[in-house]
C-alpha cells in the first residue's frame, strides 16, 4: 500500500489531533531529557548488562527524540533478538516505519505484535487507522469491532468507527458513533471537534456546544474558541464572530488569529483605522504575519499612505516572496505613488 505525499502529510496531522499514533498502554512511556549526556548513560548500562533488552527499548525512544531513527531501529531489533515476547517492541518499530512512509511494513508489524498479544486493544486500533487511511474500510471495522467486542466502553475504537463512516460519506452514522465515543468520554476532544465541524459545515448551532465542550476539556487550545468564532464569521454575522474573539483575547493575548480575523472584518464593514490597529496587534504578536502585513497595507493603501503601503506590501514578501497578493497591491500602490 502506497500514499501520495499530500495524503500522507494528512494523516500525520489528523493522527497527531487525535490520538498517539503507536504508543501503546501497556509500557509507561519513557520520559528523558534528550542529548548525549542520557545515550552515554544508558549505553553504559547496556554494557554492563547487555541481555537486558529493555534498556536496548529505552535508548530507542531517546534516539527517537533526537531524530536519531535508524540507531533507533537497530535498538528495537536487538531487543526482540533478547526478547522476542514483548509486542511494545514490535509496535514502536511500526512507529517509525510509518513516520517514514512505510506503511506496509508498519502493518506488518502491528500484526506480528498482535500475533502477540491478540487481546492488545491498542493494537488493533492501530492497525484499524492505517486501514482508515489506506480506505480499506472493512478491514477497519473488522479491527475496532474486535476492540468494542471486548471494551463496549472505549471511546477511541467509536471515535475511529465515526472517522470511517466520516469518510465514507454517511455523515448521520458518523455522528452518531462520534457521539458515542463522547458519551463514552465527555473529556474525548477529537470527537467534540469532529461533532462540531460537522454541524458548522450545516450551519447548525449545535456546532457553538460542541466547540465549547472542546475547549472545556483543554482551555490551553485556542482552536475550538477560533472554530466557534469561525463559525459566525462565515455566515456574515461579524457582531458574534467579534464577541468569541475578544473573548479569546482575554483568555490569550498572543493568539495572533484573534487580532487578524477582528481586523479582517473591521475592512469589510469599512472601518479601516480600527482594522489597521487589529493588524498592528497581530504583527506585535507574529513579526511575519504576511496576511497581517499585507492587509495593513491594504488599510494605508485605501487611507491613500501609498509610502507606508509600499513598505507594508514589501515587508509581507520579505516573508514570503512567492505570496502573489502583495506582489500585485506592490506593483498597484507604487504605480499610485508616482502620481
Amino acid at each position: 500500500m502506497k500514499l501520495n505525499p499530500g495524503v500522507y502529510f494528512f494523516i500525520c496531522m489528523l493522527l497527531c489531533v487525535s490520538c498517539n499514533f503507536f504508543t501503546g498502554k501497556k509500557e509507561e512511556p519513557v520520559v528523558v531529557k534528550p542529548g548525549n549526556s542520557e545515550i552515554k548513560e544508558i549505553s553504559k548500562q547496556i554494557k554492563d548488562n547487555p541481555k537486558n533488552g529493555n534498556l536496548y527499548y529505552k535508548r530507542s525512544k531517546i534516539y527517537r527524540s533526537l531524530k536519531q531513527d535508524s540507531l533507533a531501529l537497530n535498538d528495537l531489533y536487538k531487543a526482540i533478538q533478547i526478547d522476542s515476547t514483548k509486542s511494545f517492541y514490535y509496535s514502536s518499530i511500526a512507529d517509525i516505519l510509518f513516520d517514514h512512509k512505510d506503511i506496509s511494513g508498519s502493518v506488518l508489524w502491528i500484526q506480528k505484535s498482535i500475533k502477540l498479544n491478540p487481546d492488545d486493544a491498542e493494537a488493533h486500533l492501530k492497525i484499524a487507522k492505517i486501514f482508515l487511511y489506506t480506505e480499506e474500510y472493512p478491514k477497519a471495522f473488522t479491527e475496532i469491532n474486535t476492540v468494542l467486542r471486548t471494551d463496549v466502553y472505549n471511546a477511541e475504537a467509536y471515535f475511529l468507527k465515526g472517522m470511517c463512516y466520516k469518510n465514507m460519506k454517511d455523515t448521520n452514522k458518523a455522528i452518531s458513533s462520534f457521539q458515542t465515543a463522547v458519551q463514552t468520554d465527555p473529556k474525548y476532544i477529537d470527537a467534540h471537534m469532529q461533532l462540531a465541524l460537522i454541524y458548522k459545515a450545516r450551519t447548525n448551532k449545535l456546532a457553538l456546544q460542541y466547540f465549547e465542550n472542546a475547549f472545556k476539556a483543554d482551555s490551553s487550545d485556542m482552536g475550538p474558541l477560533y472554530g466557534a468564532a469561525m463559525f459566525w464569521q462565515d455566515q456574515g454575522n461579524y457582531t458574534e464572530a467579534k464577541k468569541v474573539f475578544r473573548r479569546m483575547v482575554m483568555i490569550n493575548k498572543d493568539f495572533e488569529k484573534s487580532y487578524y480575523n477582528m481586523g479582517w472584518m473591521l475592512l469589510q464593514e469599512d472601518s479601516t483605522e480600527k482594522a489597521m490597529r487589529q493588524f498592528d496587534l497581530a504583527i506585535q504578536v507574529k513579526q511575519d504575519y504576511v496576511e497581517a502585513w499585507y492587509n495593513r497595507g491594504l488599510c494605508n493603501e485605501i487611507l491613500e499612505k501609498y509610502e507606508p503601503a509600499i513598505e507594508d506590501y514589501k515587508q509581507a514578501l520579505t516573508f514570503n516572496p512567492d505570496y502573489s497578493p502583495a506582489q500585485t497591491a506592490l506593483r498597484r500602490a507604487q504605480q499610485h505613488a508616482k502620481k
